[in-house]
């Protein structure tokens, strides 16, 4: 019979900004219940989130003359986020397995609100939501009928990306960054980073940021890795200071549901 870990485990592993759930059960489950294969797997394919906003548009090797000094960006792109109240946006979150050669496709709505509220509904194929506020931090899955809880600062600490962009972080001091050398524009001028993270122990070499050339609207990360694994999240439509309502960074279990609660 399968353990009741290693079941969870499975449906976890694809939730792009709770590595600490996978990390658990890795923990908790014994030698003999695990599936060699699906071990290694689930242990290298941690997709950060963190990461966190993207674009359609690939990369382009051409390098425009009028890009601004790197420091003049990082600048405004850090002011528009000190700025921002809140946001919302379409998400599509590519997720792929190198040693197996599967990529996953998920799709849905991403609401931040500062600071510290976040809510990420995933629409496509299955729906889940990962919903979290000051207080606390509940990630349920509807077709397991599951909710998971967390501590919250857990997940603002652990990752910078989420941190900047819930108006706690910045970049300057939790990144090296500079423009991408094959180009420092895409096809449409909109300017492309390269992020080396400062914190020893990321799960990523660096992160690859494509930001708007007009408003400074992060719409692309994507980052490998150690294993060769790829994240990639594009945003679309996105809407900054709506006036969200605390409201909905707040979550209820529904009835008949098992809670779980993490450490």
């Amino acid at each position: 019979m399968v353990s009741q870990g290693k079941r969870y485990k499975r449906r976890l592993k694809n939730c792009a900004i709770y590595d600490e759930f996978l990390n658990f059960f890795e923990e908790k489950m014994t030698k003999k219940n695990r599936d060699k294969n699906e071990s290694f797997i689930n242990r290298k394919f941690l997709p950060v989130l963190s990461a966190v906003f993207f674009v359609i548009f690939g990369f382009s090797g051409s390098l425009a003359a009028e890009e601004p000094p790197i420091h003049e960006t990082v600048r405004k792109l850090q002011q528009l986020y000190e700025k921002t109240r809140d946001f919302r946006a379409t998400f599509v979150q590519e997720t792929t397995v190198k040693s197996i050669g599967k990529t996953e496709v998920e799709e849905g709505m991403v609401y931040f609100k500062n600071p510290r509220q976040m809510f990420w509904d995933y629409k496509k194929p299955k729906a889940k939501k990962l919903v979290v506020n000051a207080r606390k931090a509940w990630l349920y899955l509807p077709h397991e009928k599951a909710v998971y809880t967390q501590d919250p600062e857990k997940i603002f600490k652990s990752e910078a990306l989420i941190k900047f962009l819930s108006g706690l972080g910045k970049l300057k001091e939790d990144f090296t960054i500079q423009y991408n050398p094959s180009g420092a524009t895409d096809e449409n001028g909109n300017y492309l980073l390269l992020l080396y993270p400062r914190e020893k122990g990321a799960s990523y070499q660096y992160l690859q940021m494509t930001v708007d050339k007009n408003n400074f609207h992060i719409l692309r990360v994507s980052f490998d890795d150690m294993m060769g694994n790829s994240t990639v999240l594009k945003f679309s439509g996105i809407k900054m200071n709506r006036g969200l309502s605390s409201g909905l960074f707040q979550f209820q279990p529904p009835s008949g549901v098992s809670i779980f609660k993490m450490p």
